[in-house]
């Protein structure tokens, strides 16, 4: 097992993946910007490192610093969390370059993923359903409208280097087609350096399930069920859910042996997620993306599996078997996770300041993954999320019931937060019934 881990990210992610080396016997090592000196993610490692001022670029996206960090405390791995460098292929490559263990995917899968219209034809080539769409970028703006034509409106114009839901824009006629292009093709452009664009069916009325796959150290590719997401703003996720309310025991079947196919094509090793939409009402669905990485709703699997996917990355880089039975996967009762960010709960705009309050709910199947305590300062550098609030139990009833008294026990004073829109949304009969789509958001403002 590896011994000692650099952990090359900040708040909960930081604050989770030391909680799991800790326990397992690793040393833990944090790196922090100036502006997140006082966070709990880094009086809880074993050493911290400072690696430079607020500006992500100068700090969490700094692979000099970090790879100067590694070197000065004697790091034997890196684990990249979410966001930041964690789906950088080069990254990847200069950590293991380096002489360290780079705890995710190899850099070859994660190039292959990264581009979307890559990712859609090599999973097209390899039986996995994709939605109708173009198979190369829309080289301009004739060309996207010639694509437009012949899959047949509404369409989603993306940015192929895109993700976390930007660079998206929908067209549902020639003359959106005309505005929505320039206008993703300059964000991709601003935003990735790259600004590819491709041209995809939209689906007015459709969920968004995910599929946890992990690839195991002997070269297999497990599924650990589905995440139901799509609970959005922004096309971002706001909840996740695991079992999808959505999935019969017959469309499960279909969706991870799906996202095992996916893994295969690309010789996938540790965690990932392979996205896909869905139609409820045919029960088709369609490849979106593969996320490598540890997934910011990994807790919900945790739970219905009863393991530890922190622990489970470890072991993959560490060319270890996993603790479970491959053979024998087989979940059990329901989780339900709520992001809860530093945003107004309406119109979801970010509000930084003071946190002057912070009580987090306990009680049977209750989790709290939070980046935050009180008298912390949240700032306009990174993203909004504070905490992750994570609810179990035997059965989707179980849970709502929960929750809601979770939610109505969570205090945070001083910077605006989300906490008000989870106990509407628990109260919301779409959201109760499990009927839901990615428009319940909207229908609900």
């Amino acid at each position: 097992m590896i011994e000692s881990l650099l952990v090359a990210n900040r708040g909960e992610i930081a604050r989770r993946v030391i909680r799991t080396a800790k326990r397992l016997g690793i040393r833990a090592i944090a790196v922090y910007s100036e502006a997140d000196a006082d966070l709990p993610f880094v009086t809880e490692a074993d050493e911290a490192v400072l690696i430079g001022p607020p500006n992500p670029a100068q700090s969490y996206r700094n692979v000099e610093a970090i790879l100067a960090a590694a070197k000065s405390t004697g790091a034997q791995a890196i684990h990249p969390g979410y966001g930041f460098l964690s789906e950088n292929a080069e990254f990847a490559r200069t950590v293991e370059a380096s002489g360290l263990i780079w705890v995710g995917p190899g850099a070859d899968a994660i190039s292959a993923m990264g581009d979307k219209i890559n990712a859609r034809n090599l999973m097209a080539a390899a039986g996995v359903p994709v939605a109708p769409g173009t198979t190369d970028p829309a080289a301009d703006l004739d060309a996207a409208v010639t694509a437009a034509a012949e899959i047949g409106y509404p369409v989603m114009v993306k940015a192929a280097a895109g993700g976390g839901g930007m660079g998206m824009g929908v067209a549902v006629d020639e003359a959106a087609l005309r505005t929505e292009y320039d206008k993703v093709r300059a964000f991709a452009e601003r935003m990735f350096g790259d600004g590819s664009v491709l041209i995809e069916r939209y689906f007015p009325r459709v969920r968004h399930v995910e599929v946890q796959i992990l690839g195991l150290a002997d070269g297999r590719v497990v599924a650990l069920g589905e995440r139901e997401c799509s609970v959005q703003r922004r096309n971002q996720k706001l909840v996740e859910e695991s079992p999808s309310p959505a999935v019969s025991p017959e469309l499960r079947a279909r969706l991870l042996a799906a996202a095992v196919r996916a893994g295969e094509a690309v010789g996938y090793r540790n965690a990932g997620t392979v996205e896909c939409l869905l139609d409820p009402t045919s029960g088709d669905f369609f490849f979106l993306e593969m996320n490598t990485r540890l997934q910011v709703e990994h807790p919900v699997t945790e739970y219905v599996y009863g393991i530890d996917l922190v622990e489970e990355q470890l072991r993959v880089a560490s060319g270890l078997a996993p603790t479970f039975d491959p053979d024998a996967l087989a979940p059990s009762g329901h989780a339900i996770e709520m992001r809860i960010n530093a945003e107004d709960p309406k119109r979801f705009l970010p509000g930084p300041g003071v946190i002057r309050t912070w009580v987090e709910p306990t009680g049977e199947g209750v989790r709290v993954d939070s980046g935050y305590t009180g008298g912390n300062t949240v700032t306009p550098f990174y993203d909004s999320l504070l905490a992750k609030l994570i609810v179990t139990g035997a059965t989707r009833a179980e849970v709502l019931e929960r929750a809601e008294a979770a939610v109505a026990a969570f205090q945070i004073e001083g910077p605006k937060n989300n906490v008000p829109f989870f106990a509407e949304l628990l109260g919301n009969e779409e959201f109760r019934s499990g009927a839901y789509d990615t428009g319940i958001v909207a229908r609900m403002r």
